[in-house]
């Protein structure tokens, strides 16, 4: 019976892929229930850049005055 020699650099070459795997996993499973959720409309929508615009005009409406 031959036995495996497991040294330091396949050791770290095996921890690398299994973080890599669970990160993989994480994301790819974050990004499909967006989509899931986002097709369902079930996401809510950020209005940030309508926001921005609405505290633009303020201003200029109150430089205006």
């Amino acid at each position: 019976m031959n036995f495996l020699y497991f040294d330091p650099g396949l050791g770290a070459m095996i921890i690398q892929a299994i973080v890599a795997g669970v990160a993989g996993v994480l994301l790819f499973s974050k990004n499909l229930l967006y989509k899931i959720k986002s097709f369902f409309g079930l996401v809510k929508e950020d209005h940030l850049f309508e926001e921005i615009d609405d505290d633009l005009n303020t201003e200029k409406e109150e430089k205006r005055d």
